[in-house]
This record gives C-alpha cells, sequence and structure tokens, in this order.
C-alpha cells in the first residue's frame, strides 16, 4: 500500500513540474514511475548542446529477471537501421557514383523491365512499387529476396505514386552499397559510418543471443524469439545511437544537401530519416521510432534547443514517442504527466482470439479503467489492432475493428486512414464496389492522403 501511494505521490509531483527541483532529478522521477506502471524496461540517455544530461538504465536484460540493464546493454533498433542504408546511398552519391536518378537496372541489369523505372529516389523514401514478395514467408531470406526480384515482372504501382513500407527497399539498398563498395555491408558500415562517428559498440547483425545484448520480452513477460532470416540490423548501445544522431546532424558523415534529400517523405509517409521538420529551409527537428520482434527504441533531436533524447527497450509497450514528449516537457520545465498503458497493446492478442470478446473488453476498458489505459490515441490504436489482424489474414475481423474505430469523433487524416485500410481489406477479398468506396471517402476526408488516391485510381482501371 505505501507503495502505491509513493507512486501517485511521485506521479502528481510530475504532473506539477516542481521547480525546485533540478531536471535530471524530475526525470528520473518520472522514469521511476514509467518503470513502475510497467512502461519502460530499457535504456534512456539525454544530451543537451552535444554534453550527456542523463543516463540510466531501468529494468532487466530478459525475461527472468536476473539480469540488470547497464549503459553497455545492446539493443535491437528496428526500422532505424534504415537511417544506415539509406546514408550509404548518399556518400555513394557524394562521391559521384550514382545519382538519385539512377535506375535499379544500371545497378542490376539482371532484373526484368520494372527495374528501368525504379528509381535510387524511389527506394530511399519507400515509393518503388516493388511488391513485398518473400517477406512474407516465414521461409524467406536475402537470398531468396533476391531469387524473387530475379523472377519478377511486375510492379504493384508505378513508381512515385504511393508510399509502401516495405523490406525490399532496404534489402536493395543493402546489395547496392555491396556492388559498388566491392565489400559486405557491414564492413561498409563500419567503416564509414561506425568508426567516423565513434560508435565503438555498434555491430551490424550482432547475435541477438549475445551475452551483452538486451534479450526481447512480451507484454506477459514471455521471451520473444527472433528470426534471423533477414541481414542488415543495427545493434548498438544508447550512446552509440546518440554519436550516430551527433554525427549525422553535425555533417560529420554525409552534407546538409544529402540530409535534406534524404529527409524528404511522400505524403504522411516516412522517409529514410523518420520524420523531419523543417521551417524555412532549416532543420527543426527530427524523430525516428523503430520496434522489431518486441525491441522498441526512438531518437529524437530538437535542434532549436539541443536536446537529443535516446530510449530504448526490449519489451515494446508502444510508449517511447509518449515518454519522448514527457521527457521535452520536463527539459522545458512544462508541466508533464507520466503515459498510461497502451490500449493496442493491451487488446490486440484478444481481438486475435475472438474479435468480438475483443471489443467487449476495450469497452470494459473504456468504460471502467480509462485512469489506467491510454484512450488519447483510441482511433490510431484501433486501427493499428485492425491492421494487426489483417497481417494474420483475418480480413473480416479487420474491418469489423476498422467499422468500430470509424465510429468514433476523431481527426480527419485518422478517419481517412481508417478508410483506406477498410479500402485495402475489403479489396484483399476481392470486393472491388466496396474498396472504391472506402478510398474515394478516404481522399474526401483528407486530400493529402496520396496513398488511398492512388489505390482508388489503380483500382477503378482494373
Amino acid at each position: 500500500m505505501k507503495r502505491k501511494y509513493l507512486l501517485i505521490l511521485v506521479a502528481t509531483l510530475s504532473v506539477l513540474s516542481v521547480k525546485s527541483q533540478l531536471p535530471t532529478a524530475r526525470i528520473d522521477s518520472a522514469m521511476k514511475v514509467a518503470y513502475e506502471y510497467g512502461i519502460f524496461n530499457g535504456n534512456i540517455l539525454i544530451a543537451k548542446s552535444n554534453t550527456v544530461l542523463y543516463q540510466k538504465s531501468f529494468g532487466f536484460a530478459d525475461n527472468t529477471k536476473d539480469r540488470a540493464l547497464n549503459p553497455d546493454t545492446k539493443f535491437d533498433i528496428g526500422s532505424i537501421s534504415k537511417e544506415f542504408n539509406g546514408v550509404g546511398i548518399m556518400i555513394f552519391k557524394e562521391k559521384g557514383l550514382l545519382t538519385l536518378e539512377t535506375s535499379v537496372s544500371e545497378l542490376f541489369p539482371e532484373f526484368a523491365d520494372w527495374a528501368k523505372k525504379v528509381k535510387i529516389k524511389h527506394l530511399i523514401n519507400y515509393t518503388s512499387g516493388i511488391p513485398k514478395l518473400s517477406w512474407n514467408s516465414p521461409a524467406g531470406n536475402d537470398s531468396l529476396l533476391y531469387v524473387d526480384l530475379k523472377k519478377l515482372q511486375a510492379l504493384d504501382f508505378e513508381p512515385g505514386t504511393r508510399y509502401d513500407y516495405n523490406y525490399i527497399n532496404v534489402y536493395l539498398q543493402h546489395r547496392i552499397i555491396e556492388r559498388l563498395s566491392k565489400s559486405s555491408y557491414a564492413n561498409f558500415i563500419k567503416d564509414n559510418i561506425f568508426i567516423p562517428a565513434g560508435m565503438k559498440q555498434a555491430i551490424v547483425d550482432y547475435p541477438t543471443t549475445s551475452a551483452d545484448m538486451a534479450k526481447a520480452f512480451d507484454n506477459d513477460g514471455i521471451a520473444t524469439s527472433y528470426p534471423d532470416n533477414f541481414k542488415g540490423w543495427v545493434r548498438l548501445t544508447a550512446l552509440d545511437l546518440y554519436l550516430w544522431e551527433k554525427a549525422l546532424w553535425n555533417r560529420k558523415i554525409i552534407s546538409e544537401q544529402s540530409l535534406k534529400e534524404l529527409a524528404v517523405a511522400f505524403g504522411s509517409g516516412e522517409s529514410s530519416l523518420g520524420r523531419v521538420v523543417t521551417t524555412d529551409g532549416r532543420f527543426e527537428r527530427h524523430s525516428h521510432q523503430g520496434s522489431n520482434f518486441n525491441y522498441e527504441a526512438v531518437v529524437s533531436n530538437s535542434f532549436s534547443d539541443s536536446i537529443t533524447i535516446v530510449l530504448m527497450t526490449n519489451s515494446q509497450q508502444m510508449k517511447v514517442q509518449a515518454l519522448n514528449a514527457m521527457l521535452l516537457h520536463i527539459l522545458r520545465n512544462e508541466p508533464f504527466t507520466v503515459p498510461k498503458k497502451s490500449l493496442y497493446l493491451s487488446i490486440r492478442s484478444k481481438l486475435l482470439e475472438n474479435t468480438e470478446a475483443g471489443l467487449k473488453y476495450y469497452q470494459e476498458l473504456k468504460a471502467n479503467h480509462s485512469d489506467k489505459y491510454d484512450f488519447s490515441s483510441e482511433i490510431p490504436d484501433l486501427l493499428n489492432a485492425g491492421k494487426y489482424l489483417q497481417r494474420r489474414k483475418k480480413l473480416q475481423e479487420a474491418i469489423r475493428v476498422y467499422q468500430v474505430a470509424l465510429q468514433l469523433d476523431g481527426r480527419k487524416e485518422d478517419l481517412a486512414y481508417g478508410h483506406e485500410l477498410m479500402g485495402d481489406a475489403f479489396d484483399e477479398l476481392g470486393d472491388k464496389a466496396n474498396a472504391l468506396t472506402h478510398y474515394q471517402k478516404a481522399t474526401e476526408l483528407d486530400p493529402k492522403n496520396k496513398n488511398a488516391e492512388s489505390k482508388y485510381k489503380s483500382l477503378q482501371g482494373n
């Protein structure tokens, strides 16, 4: 009981943002609450003006809770790894060995005519139109992807017309780097990025079973297996990720022009650098979140006040972005709250097991437990839960969840995305009429939704 009251007290102090405390003391109090709430098990590093202000480990390196995390523990960072291949491509561009208009066919003449249409710029902003191929197969691997690409005869859509976050784009960047460098991808990244940036513990494809790796576990404390089919993933410490961010934005690796080109995003999609905001041609902030088999990380940089934040966890709770926002409020001496538990993570497995029972559980949480669970992103959480079902070919069940989400009041962009997902599910089911209806509704709600517009035009022409 004392522990419960202590947590309430600390959380209250956090909300009030007591000015008499140093920022690091408020950060420490808030992160302890986050750990006790079960929303963060991992490592954190905060720097201001190129000086590390706060660095600490919270929790355990695996599900047994026999081994505590420490600053030297390495983590997988999911899709943040794509920054390294994107920067690698730009290194070759600066050397004059390719341009953004270079076609895939110039580098891979063994591919069919589709490769003449796909340019380097399409690979780095995920608009290539290349289908997912064996990425969806449990037996898929890099070698099989190459075989599939040699067999490929047609693209899913015209390059440059749609955003599709697809590993094949990353895979081809890896292979381009290897062909041009005449070296392995891992060696190229080590020599041209890790060493210049001072990243002494970063390693490409470092085994997740290694003694100094954090081992992932799920929301129920069960160890998560990590299939090692595909290569090119960077494992590193929080300090390494900070040193990378510092070297990248201090223009130590590539030029300002290359950074701007790499930061280009299609519509609401991510760029190779995640989210980059510019004002009058100047970089304002950078943020990139990545996840992989219950690993999750976020790195953010607020250039105006020189604040860099790194959060890395081996027990994904979908809260690193919310914690990042909380930490920014603390550092700016603004009121803040410690995030609540993820609605999405709490309902997705129940929806998969029995969709109607899962929806009843969601309604019960909403009616009686909004003090513990986060409903601030209710529509996106429901849409993500629907996507979770859709990826597992539970199409009718996914549609049911999307319908629930679309009955709520919310941002037009979120509702438009919900209609786009509905269109995707109906399209997979072969229901062209309903797919077209929802794609059209998506574009009406959000004219900037280029994906829905492209899908509507493509399906209408079939």
